[in-house]
């Protein structure tokens, strides 16, 4: 019996387990009252499994004077995406809701507020041109940047 245990140990030991692979990548971005993020350019390493993306929002303005949130499209869907968004509600985040083509985002905040958004990089393609910005009414024209991944 003691043997049956010992080989079951060693088996254990050498075994991978599915997510021991994986690679998180993370990225903090700051935004202030003055509409801007702190960061215009992303580079996703090519093996990174998860982006982890924090918002911080270092301004004085409340999320309904002056709230901030980072959305990830392809860059093709930015300007359409951000127009819905205008027509959107600040409970859906000035995005419509189940829209296909916001692959990521997170909510708005505010003042002193930060908030993290992750997602699977199985959902980009290499190569691929992809944008973030803010979608809170009118903010998108200077809050915007690049994601390369790869």
């Amino acid at each position: 019996m003691k043997l049956v245990f010992a080989l079951l140990v060693l088996l254990a030991g050498t075994c991978i387990a599915p997510n021991a692979l994986a690679r998180s990548c993370a990225f903090t971005i700051n935004s202030s009252d003055q509409m801007r993020f702190d960061t215009a350019a992303l580079k996703v390493a090519g093996d990174c499994t998860e982006v982890a993306v924090t918002l911080r929002h270092t301004g004085t303005l409340s999320a309904r004077a002056m709230g901030h949130n980072w959305v990830l499209t392809r860059s093709p869907d930015l300007q359409p995406v951000a127009m819905a968004g205008m027509r959107a509600r600040f409970e859906d985040d000035y995005l419509p809701p189940g829209d296909a083509r916001v692959i990521a985002h997170t909510k708005i905040i505010g003042s002193g507020q930060s908030t993290t958004v992750r997602f699977l990089t199985k959902r980009l393609q290499k190569g691929a041109a992809y944008s973030f910005f803010c979608s809170f009414p009118g903010h998108f024209g200077l809050m915007r940047g690049k994601l390369s991944f790869g």
